[in-house]
This record gives structure tokens, C-alpha cells and sequence, in this order.
């Protein structure tokens, strides 16, 4: 080391030395597990925003709410529908309560009356006072422009994440696309208490109505009639008035054949398959739901609309049902 004429270090070399004692004992607070250590760092808890904040998701035990009991379940294809209670619990935040969804979950929540539907943030169990589908809070009412008692579809989601952050932070997110009044009329038929919706399927040729029993007409052979005095024959006796045209009538009034009725396959060019279940009764119901048809394949029952004509019928039937939640439906071609 070189020294300057008076045989002293240089003040760089001073500062360097005074530094080195304090960097080597703050290597050894943190190896040692001080206030600023590696495993506290690791043990911080975790902050209550962010997609963090939807984990862990509780399922939770089994209990009874006004002789009801519910057991809460993990359901990802969630379709109900029923009535709305309130929760005043949510404030005015966009969130609800449930009996049975994993908390917390996120739901596409329809009026049944005015077709309006909104995303929701389901963060409590309940309602715990009633056995309504669900209860949202006053922010989430006057987001959906409903009340207590509205008839409502409750539809489990995945919303991304921009989506869900809103409603974490107490907002709203934007209002989904309303559904279609013609869907609504067909998921209000499946309200407790109403009478079920009509089922379409696959239905056999109707019977021909009985034919009334033809007329006999006799046929006229005039017999050798005895020659008149001038050599002409005499003529046969005239039949009654109004009995052959009482047969043509008769004739002309049969039914004539009623064909039997189509099948999809050959009614249209196109038909939507919205899907197709292992069970008889569940492809009934969603047939139902749908206004469409059964049809087994195999071990397997399709759902299907139409046929259309066009392919632009088919897209429109096509998108209702995928409102209804079967997003796999596809249009195929007849033939």
C-alpha cells in the first residue's frame, strides 16, 4: 500500500476499513435468523389483494338451516334457479352468501324478471335464516335492480382476473349480456313450485284418424228389358236422385294418408347439438330447458334443436343455447 509523505493511509482507506466489521456482521443477522431474515421474509403473511386472495377455497361441514340441511360442496358446472334473499352483511360490495358453493366462488346471477344479469363474489355461507338459493348484498341488489324474492338463475363461472379483482376491491364489474326473454320464460317453468316444462322427444307417427267406412255403390247392369210395341228396347228404370253423387261425396270426403312425422335428420339442412349424457332423464331435462329433441346413439342420448332451414337459424338457435350454458354446442349438417 502506498503511503502519502507523511506516512499516514488516505482517508479512502480508513473509510474501507470501518466498513467491513459492519457488512460482515450484517451477513451474520441474517444467516442467524434476525428481525431481517430469510425464513421471517418466507413466513410474512401474505397480503389480502391480488389473485392470492381467492385461495385457499373453503368447502366446509355439513348443517342445517330451518330443517334443511346442506352439504357444501366443490360443483363447477353449478345451474340452479330460485329466489333471492338479502345479506346485509356484504355492505356495498358485490358479493352474496350461498349454501353450498366453496368460498370464495363467482357466479353469473340472472333476473328472472328483466333478464339482467351481474357477476357476483360469493364470500359467506348462508342465508342462515332462510332456505332462499341465495342472498346478496345491497350492492349487489341495486347492481341487479332486484330484491328479496325475485326468481333468479345462479350460474357458477370462471371470470378472469381483471374481473374478479374489481369485485375483490368492493366494486362492481360490468354487467354481463342480458339474457334473451325467451330463455327466462323456459328457466322460470323450472322455479320450485312450478309446473314442470313440457319435454320434447323424439315422438312416434301419429295414428291415421279412422276412415269412415265407404259406401258401397252398386253397379248398374241394366237388364234385357222386353221390346216395345215399335221394336225399341225399353229403357232401364231411373235411380233415385242424388244417390250417385251422394257416393262421389262420400269418396271425396276420406281422409287422405297422413304421413308420418319427420325426423330431425330430415326435416332441415342443419341441426345444433347442445350435448350428449349418459342418462335418459338428464338429456329429458335439458331437452326441456333447450326446446330441443333426444335422440339415442349407442349408450349415449343427444340433445339437439331444429332442423333450420338456414345456416343462419342455426347460429341463432346455437347461441341461445350456449346462453343456457352449454358452451361446447356446434351446428351440424344434416346428411
Amino acid at each position: 500500500m502506498r503511503l502519502p509523505a507523511d506516512g499516514r493511509p488516505a482517508r479512502s482507506v480508513k473509510l474501507a476499513a470501518a466498513l467491513i466489521p459492519a457488512l460482515a456482521l450484517g451477513a451474520c443477522s441474517i444467516v442467524g435468523g434476525g428481525s431481517g431474515s430469510v425464513e421471517s421474509l418466507a413466513a410474512a403473511p401474505a397480503p389480502t389483494y391480488g389473485p392470492q386472495a381467492d385461495y385457499p377455497v373453503l368447502v366446509g361441514d355439513p348443517y342445517t338451516v330451518a330443517g334443511t340441511a346442506y352439504t357444501p360442496e366443490d360443483v363447477l358446472n353449478y345451474d340452479q334457479v330460485g329466489f333471492l334473499a338479502a345479506d346485509a352483511a356484504g355492505g356495498s360490495a358485490v358479493s352474496g352468501s350461498h349454501h353450498t358453493l366453496p368460498l370464495p366462488s363467482y357466479v353469473e346471477v340472472t333476473s328472472l324478471e328483466t333478464g339482467r344479469t351481474i357477476l357476483v363474489r360469493l364470500e359467506r355461507r348462508g342465508p342462515m335464516n332462510s332456505n332462499e338459493l341465495l342472498a346478496l348484498s345491497p350492492g349487489a341488489l341495486a347492481q341487479l335492480a332486484a330484491g328479496p324474492g325475485t326468481p333468479v338463475r345462479v350460474r357458477r363461472v370462471n371470470p378472469p382476473e381483471d374481473q374478479r379483482a374489481l369485485l375483490r376491491a368492493g366494486g362492481p364489474a360490468e354487467p354481463r349480456m342480458d339474457t334473451p326473454m325467451s330463455l327466462v320464460e323456459i328457466l322460470k317453468r323450472k322455479l320450485p313450485g312450478q309446473a314442470a316444462a313440457p319435454v320434447q322427444t323424439a315422438a312416434a307417427a301419429p295414428v291415421p284418424a279412422p276412415r269412415p267406412a265407404p259406401v258401397a255403390v252398386a253397379t248398374l247392369t241394366p237388364s234385357p228389358q222386353p221390346a216395345r210395341g215399335n221394336g225399341v228396347p225399353a229403357l232401364p228404370p231411373l235411380e233415385p236422385r242424388g244417390a250417385a253423387s251422394a257416393a262421389v261425396v262420400a269418396a271425396r270426403a276420406a281422409p287422405a294418408p297422413t304421413p308420418a312425422r319427420q325426423t330431425v335428420a330430415s326435416r332441415g339442412a342443419f341441426v345444433v347439438q347442445a350435448a350428449a349424457f349418459s342418462t335418459a332423464d338428464r338429456a329429458r331435462r335439458a331437452a326441456s330447458v333447450l326446446e330441443g329433441e333426444v335422440t339415442q346413439a349407442g349408450q349415449y342420448f343427444r340433445v339437439r334443436t331444429g332442423p333450420f332451414a338456414t345456416r343462419g337459424e342455426a347460429e341463432a338457435s346455437l347461441a341461445k343455447v350456449r346462453a343456457a350454458g352449454y358452451s361446447d354446442a356446434r351446428i351440424l349438417t344434416n346428411g
